[in-house]
């Protein structure tokens, strides 16, 4: 059977990539820091998936997941799912996070001749502006909100490319992650949402621009035929869903499932007026180290709710067809959440 090494088996991606690796008759070998699951114990307990506890971002820690994993044999593949993913805090704490251990991975991967190496990272990386259906190969990495999080992104995307071969490695892009069992992304709207009187906007877009999705089980299948397709090899796929979804939208599409009965109304506002509350938000929540801003919009977020954020997925399609698979539809990921 063939196994297969995923950090960060416990968070909201990893643990949809652990359930389609077993899917596909892999044996799981997942890494968790603090927290577990259910889900995960249950795996563990039918004798798929072996719990491994360690902190990704610590070197011996990591080292030590990696030697068990590697015992009987090298994993076939290695699914770097673990990583801080936040708008806000001090970039120390990215760097920690999402840039030292790739860099120790690489080095692991070589040394214990792992399988190959699947980076999560994020369209982000692409910088906060307004797109046009552009593809991966149109589309050069440019971080242009000096944010920690894509920019330790960018930073680890190019350290592979510099120390592993193309064969050994592959890149997948989600946009927005959503889903059933999602605890940062709908949460948060929806913490919004129940206190806001109407849904407000910034800028000239008024909610019509593009918030690209990419439902969870999209990103868990990608990250399987990355692992596994020979097309994925050296390459960095954008994982963003068909359909194309406004920003309004899918506010109200999360209204509808969550807060039924409830009607709102849309206001728009200078992109400025956002901006100067952004900038107070984003400061004070950098200052105090927080993993989350304590209200809404940080700066980050105010360009990520307000710039039309439409990429190609082209790629990804292509990934899909050679693999035999299709997308989940946005239909499908409304009548999971219900």
């Amino acid at each position: 059977m063939k196994k297969v090494f995923i950090t960060g088996a416990a968070g909201f991606i990893g643990g949809y990539v652990v359930k389609e690796f077993v899917g596909q008759g892999w044996h799981v070998i997942a890494m968790v820091h603090r927290n577990n699951s259910p889900e995960l114990e249950a795996l563990a307990r039918s004798g798929s998936v072996t719990i491994l506890r360690g902190d990704a971002a610590d070197l011996n820690s990591l080292q030590k997941a990696a030697l068990a994993a590697a015992e009987g044999g090298a994993p076939e593949a290695v699914v770097h799912c673990a990583g801080r993913a936040s708008d806000v805090g001090r970039d120390i704490e990215f760097r920690r996070a999402n840039f030292e251990p790739v860099k120790n991975l690489t080095e692991l991967a070589l040394e214990l001749n792992l399988g190959r190496l699947v980076f999560i990272s994020t369209t982000d990386v692409y910088g906060m502006r307004d797109f046009n259906h552009e593809t991966e190969e149109q589309l050069p990495a440019a971080d242009n909100t000096g944010n920690s999080y894509p920019a330790y992104k960018i930073a680890a995307e190019d350290w592979l490319r510099a120390h592993l071969p193309p064969e050994r490695f592959a890149i997948i892009r989600p946009a927005a992650v959503w889903g059933k069992g999602d605890r940062t992304f709908a949460p948060r709207i929806l913490a919004y949402l129940k206190n806001a009187p109407c849904i407000v906007h910034f800028g000239k877009w008024g909610g019509r621009n593009r918030w690209p999705l990419a439902h969870v089980r999209n990103v868990a299948a990608a990250a399987f035929l990355a692992a596994t397709r020979p097309e994925a090899a050296g390459a960095a796929v954008n994982v963003i869903d068909s359909e194309i979804t406004g920003a309004d939208e899918f506010y109200r599409i999360l209204a509808r499932v969550y807060l039924p009965g409830r009607e709102f109304k849309s206001i728009t506002l200078p992109f400025w007026t956002g901006q100067l509350l952004g900038q107070l938000i984003t400061w004070l929540s950098d200052l105090l180290n927080l993993k989350r801003p304590f209200m809404d919009p940080s700066l980050y977020a105010l360009y990520s709710a307000n710039c039309n954020l439409d990429f190609d997925n082209a790629r990804l399609l292509a990934l899909f067809k050679a693999g035999g698979r299709s997308l989940v539809t946005r239909a499908e990921g409304i009548a999971e959440l219900r």
